[in-house]
């Protein structure tokens, strides 16, 4: 549920204004006479569906920073956030990409995230509550998992998935938003145009199309936890990513993570399976010994 308590109603939301928006501009040309335009309304959706989550990563920093109070590490104030940045710093360079903003906010929760526009413009942040419940060790391994994200490009990529997602979630809410108007008005090819139903169906079914439609995006999350664990055994080592996965599963607490960061968060979750941003932690730790 965390990935669609912020992310992906973010998006929703993002969407929604661009749909609203087109509708008063008048920009909606796939609305004719004939009924509807579907190549139109296709370029039509891939506009709005690709713009809103490109809108939604361009604010990913900004986001993750107000909604967690996360404060950037500009000059460290003592030994323990010398330590991240440096270490953030290493690791970073060792992926080969720029150095990230390095951040920590005030929270009892065992956990991390990464998130941010690009490689080379990403923010990692840290909970006090990881830095008190875990060793250097441990620590390492949950930041080279984070920069892991970053080194493979997962938000990009994340907004991409979503982007396609977002087209078809558009394009068929306004399919049926159009079918049902004519149901509840009949035939309007006399005189053009749609009734109030097919505007408040498409808004209905967009947003139901795309909760469903987040499906999709969890699926693909999961898969990249992989990835990311992988790359941070390489950047931290085996056993440090596997000791941070292990302390994770001993002392695992329910998350208030926002879901715009949960995507590249470290916390396993328990949420039904089709909704769940990560796989078990059972799952990733026995990915790590068996490669």
């Amino acid at each position: 549920m965390k990935r669609i308590l912020l992310f992906v109603l973010t998006n929703i939301a993002v969407l929604v204004v661009l749909s609203i928006t087109a509708s008063v501009l008048g920009v909606d040309r796939f609305l004719t006479r004939q009924g509807l335009n579907l190549p139109a309304l296709l370029g039509f959706a891939a506009v709005l569906g690709f713009g809103g989550s490109l809108i939604s990563l361009a604010m990913s920093k900004w986001i993750a920073k107000s909604s967690v109070g996360a404060y950037v590490i500009e000059v460290p104030q003592n030994p323990t956030e010398r330590w991240l940045v440096e270490t953030v710093q290493r690791q970073a360079a060792a992926a080969g990409i720029g150095m990230p903003e390095v951040a920590i906010y005030d929270s009892p929760e065992i956990n991390a995230f990464a998130t941010g526009a690009s490689r080379n413009n990403a923010l990692v942040a840290v909970s006090t509550g990881l830095l008190s419940n875990m060793s250097p060790d441990e620590v390492e391994g949950v930041l080279a998992h984070e920069v892991s994200h970053v080194a493979n490009g997962d938000m990009v990529t994340l907004a991409l998935v979503q982007g396609v997602v977002n087209t078809f979630v558009i394009f068929l809410s306004r399919v049926v938003g159009f079918v049902v108007d004519r149901a509840l008005s009949g035939n309007r090819d006399d005189e053009g145009g749609v009734g109030i139903g097919y505007f408040v169906t498409s808004l209905i079914c967009e947003i139901l199309f795309g909760f469903l439609a987040s499906m999709i995006v969890m699926w693909f999350s999961r898969r990249r936890e992989f990835r990311a664990d992988a790359g941070g055994a390489h950047l931290a080592g085996r056993n440090r990513m596997i000791a941070a996965l292990e302390r994770l599963r001993q002392m695992h607490e329910p998350s208030h993570l926002p879901s715009q960061m949960a995507a590249f968060g470290i916390n396993g979750g328990t949420v039904q399976r089709l909704f769940m941003t990560h796989p078990p932690l059972e799952e990733r730790i026995a990915a790590l010994r068996a490669a």
